[in-house]
């Protein structure tokens, strides 16, 4: 995973071509002169093309991942620790977003705002926060009678400093695994919203939009669609696995 994000920084510089430019005539075939995976109906360069597109759908998401689960966590984080009306009424706002039909009002929310992958990344991070909030919220509730907690408490440590330094703590192991695990089903949404035409702007690539786009090519010109799709499939693959590899590994701990 460590891995594949450097790569998606550095993917920009190693583009063999511009992604929005043609290179060459259209339709090549892969490993024709020039063009590694071929070029697409317009002569561009789908590597390039991929690069970039992995590259903004990747670091995209790696970003609305953390800002979306440590949205969550303060919520549920809150919620928990304080408890009373301030749990009811932040639990109530919780079950008021989960009962959205998240797919549908994603799809919804990103077509009212208009198609750009800034607005996309909106429309997913509304409706995936109160996941977040109700896993740290039960974190936090079984952490709470634990009895290093209730030794904090006795030693005179004030209740924030309970709640970020010993309550907290113990909420981050199960909350970066599901962050984790979460990162390649939020990668594929956020291909899908685009593969509607609700991400980037053409001419900019996208890989769930250069999958559409290359849609009525697949029986003749296979490549154009399959490319930017395997590399979707690779990047949800590889955060499914980093997911699986840190749970097996805090669970050994």
């Amino acid at each position: 995973m460590a891995l594949v994000t450097a790569f998606a920084i550095l993917a920009p510089h190693i583009e063999p071509h511009s992604p929005v430019v043609p290179v060459g005539l259209p339709y090549e075939h892969p490993f024709s002169s020039g063009a590694l995976l071929g070029t697409d109906q317009v002569g561009r360069d789908i590597l390039s093309r991929v690069l970039d597109g992995m590259s903004v759908s990747w670091l995209a998401t790696l970003l609305l991942i953390a800002a979306v689960g440590a949205f969550g966590a303060v919520i549920g984080l809150l919620s928990g620790f304080l408890g009373g009306v301030v749990d009811r009424v932040l639990m109530a706002v919780v079950d008021l977003f989960l009962t959205l039909p998240a797919a549908i009002l994603a799809i919804v929310i990103a077509a009212v705002l208009g198609p750009s992958l800034l607005h996309a990344l909106l429309a997913i991070g509304l409706l995936s926060w109160p996941y977040y909030a109700r896993l740290e919220r039960a974190e936090v509730r079984a952490l709470m009678g634990r009895p290093f907690v209730e030794a904090a408490k006795l030693s005179g440590s004030g209740r924030s400093r309970v709640m970020l330094w010993h309550v907290l703590p113990g909420t981050w192991p199960v909350l970066l695994v599901t962050l984790t695990l979460d990162l390649g089903g939020t990668l594929v949404v956020l291909a899908g919203l685009s593969f509607l035409g609700l991400g980037r702007p053409s001419p900019a690539p996208e890989l769930g939009a250069m999958t559409a786009q290359g849609l009525p090519f697949l029986l003749t010109n296979w490549w154009i669609p399959v490319m930017p799709a395997i590399c979707v499939m690779g990047l949800a693959l590889v955060a499914n696995l980093a997911g699986d590899g840190l749970r097996s590994l805090l669970k050994d701990q």
